[in-house]
């Protein structure tokens, strides 16, 4: 069965200690440190990637092969495959 309710509590705000004099003396510093801003990142669709990939320059190609690029390693591996089997 549902009983109303008669009373309710009543809850009173905490009482804020007052400044000392030291503390009243000393304007607050407004923060330095600012926080880091947002950052976007953006990825790209792997249809994108590979239009990107398709118009890049063979030394641009060869520079990305020598920093470590695996995806540049293998093309300029398959290029010189195919300009050996042309000749």
């Amino acid at each position: 069965m549902i009983h109303p309710v008669s009373s309710s509590t009543q809850t009173q705000a905490a009482i804020q200690p007052k400044a000392t004099s030291q503390q009243a003396a000393q304007p607050q510093q407004p923060a330095q440190a600012k926080p880091p801003s947002p950052t976007d990142t953006v990825t790209l669709s792997a249809a994108k990637q590979i239009a990107q990939e398709a118009v890049e320059t063979s030394a641009q190609t060869t520079k990305e092969a020598a920093g470590g690029d695996v995806q540049a390693k293998r093309l300029l591996v398959r290029e010189a495959a195919d300009n050996a089997s042309i000749k």
